[in-house]
């Protein structure tokens, strides 16, 4: 999500209502790769792997449809946004995570929603939008397809890029999950969140809140370095510098510090 991956961190909850369903990226590789010289890749062609990964990512994951909880909660929070091309859904999954697509996918999982208030996810969903906007997902995209699932070659006869087979996104959504960003581009992606908030009438210091979140689950996993989350913490930012970034500028903007509030956690069956 990162990521194209972008946000934060993937984070296992206990919490009642979610799936014990993960991401299912964990495919067997080895499947006979096509042969597609990765060089000679065009946008229009990278724009459709970019489709058949999201495509293979909902039909792979569970999608929050109709009078799901989750779908009702995200579908209130994204109304007012005035972005035109967006795909929003949430995925009924514990980790702790969105990610945002070049085509303009993007996707929030049920731990996410469940630790945050709507203000603070429109923060997030307005940081994966930077992305976006600013072609980081694109980027990272393009740069994950080529070292995983296309690094022995993708090509086809008559210049059509090969689909990719189901080993193959498997691969790739791990090689996207494992991308990151530089600290120049999340930290842009952070001032669009901020920017983004105030645009559509909410109190920015949400982005702050929503790093103090995350920066208090950190706190509580420890200091093992061999812990998974921990080593998605290390590919961003330190949350610290995040947390004052965001916090000196709603101060300098004359927002007032909301109280800390509690989300509005879903439950289902």
């Amino acid at each position: 999500m990162k990521k194209i991956f972008t946000f934060l961190l993937v984070a296992a909850l206990a919490t009642t209502g979610v799936s014990h369903a993960q991401f299912k990226l964990n495919k067997a590789i080895g499947a006979g790769a096509k042969v597609l010289k990765a060089a000679t890749l065009t946008d229009a062609e990278i724009e459709g792997y970019v489709k058949e990964y999201i495509d293979w990512m909902d039909e792979h994951n569970p999608v929050c449809e109709g009078d799901d909880p989750f779908a009702v909660r995200l579908a209130k929070i994204t109304e007012k946004i005035n972005v035109d091309g967006l795909n929003i859904k949430a995925y009924r999954v514990r980790d702790v995570n969105a990610f945002a697509c070049a085509d303009g996918s993007i996707r929030v999982f049920a731990g996410l929603m469940q630790i945050m208030t709507d203000e603070e996810i429109l923060g997030v969903i307005g940081h994966e939008i930077g992305h976006v906007m600013n072609k980081d997902s694109k980027d990272a995209f393009r740069t994950a397809l080529l070292a995983s699932a296309l690094r022995d070659g993708v090509s086809s006869a008559g210049g059509t890029a090969a689909k990719l087979s189901d080993s193959q996104l498997g691969e790739l959504g791990e090689a996207v999950t494992n991308s990151k960003f530089s600290q120049k581009q999340e930290y842009a992606a952070d001032e669009y969140g901020y920017d983004f908030l105030k645009s559509h009438g909410e109190n920015p210091w949400a982005m702050a809140l929503s790093f103090e979140k995350l920066k208090k689950m950190q706190e509580e996993m420890g200091a093992d370095k061999s812990n998974k989350v921990q080593q998605l913490f290390s590919t961003h930012p330190d949350l610290d510098n995040r947390i004052k970034r965001m916090t000196e500028k709603a101060t300098a903007d004359g927002f007032e510090r909301p109280e800390m509030t509690a989300p509005e956690t879903e439950t289902a069956e």
